[in-house]
């Protein structure tokens, strides 16, 4: 049996959740306490994060390595985008910038007292960059790159999440009215439900 080792909140290993269940790959879920990890988890993966997916002793300890993983097993929807080579471009795009900045503004706005050097609002609108890059996106379409979600969508939905829910009062009257549904969207959906599920 798959075994993925995960945390329920924790945005990368929600990404990774999603696409092994939109994939249809079995795998049992270890829900790991991040102030005692398992040590089957750590003789697997010395860095010691989640997600970790252990595939008959092979292992991925990346998040978007294991949704990768994932959809190459299954991508019913095509969320690879297969026969769209700048679609594809824009997606390792979209995920690499919100992996490598949006997630350093998140961190800051989110945890604004341990980063006492700017004002919490400097961080959000630092953020807000991106949102309302993804919010232009979204103009006359339901996701980020075609008519149906992509693994950019999937990849980026936990981390705008998480964003939206340091202040959701604020995030409810922004202007990215677009970027709002699509979240919505997601936090209603069948898939998304299914791994958040206790």
């Amino acid at each position: 049996m798959n075994t993925l080792y995960s945390f329920r909140r924790c945005p990368y290993a929600m990404r990774a959740r999603m696409a092994l269940r939109y994939s249809g790959v079995a795998v049992n879920i270890v829900e790991v306490s991040l102030k005692a990890k398992p040590a089957e988890m750590l003789a697997l993966s010395s860095k010691g994060t989640v997600p970790v997916l252990n595939v008959d002793g092979q292992v991925i300890d990346e998040s978007l390595a294991i949704m990768h993983w994932a959809l190459a097993q299954n991508d019913p929807q095509d969320w690879l985008l297969k026969d769209d080579p700048a679609g594809q471009q824009l997606i390792a795009g979209l995920i690499e910038e919100n992996d490598q900045v949006f997630k350093v503004h998140l961190n800051r706005y989110k945890y604004a007292e341990r980063y006492p050097e700017q004002p919490m609002t400097v961080y959000r609108a630092e953020g807000e960059v991106f949102l309302r890059r993804l919010d232009e996106l979204l103009e006359g379409r339901d996701f980020l790159l075609a008519e149906h979600p992509s693994l950019a969508d999937v990849a980026l939905m936990p981390f705008v999440r998480q964003f939206a829910h340091v202040d959701r009062e604020w995030f409810g009257q922004t202007p990215y009215r677009r970027l709002q549904a699509w979240l919505q969207r997601f936090l209603e959906s069948e898939l998304f439900i299914g791994v958040m599920a206790k």
